[in-house]
């Protein structure tokens, strides 16, 4: 089975709200997911998403492939950790 971290639309029409979840990747878009490691939210300000960084490292190191957002979600998580 192929896993793949990638987003899972929600909200309403012109509101989108998404969820960052590990899902197999022959599932569609907003299909049935394994697991919700974050959430997304492009319309607000500032700091627009959270994630567990430890459910991230784990799903990545067995193989699961990241989208370019959750690519870009976790490094902007990993530097906002450091600093």
């Amino acid at each position: 089975m192929a896993v793949s971290l990638r987003l899972n639309r929600k909200g309403t029409k012109d509101r989108p709200y998404y969820k960052i979840v590990a899902v197999d990747s022959r599932k569609r878009r907003d299909g049935r997911y394994i697991e919700q490691i974050g959430t997304y939210d492009p319309l607000k300000e500032g700091t627009n998403f959270t994630i567990d960084l430890t459910s991230a490292d784990k799903w990545l190191s067995v193989g699961a492939k990241a989208s370019e957002t959750v690519n870009s979600i976790i490094r902007k998580a990993r530097t906002a950790a450091k600093a």
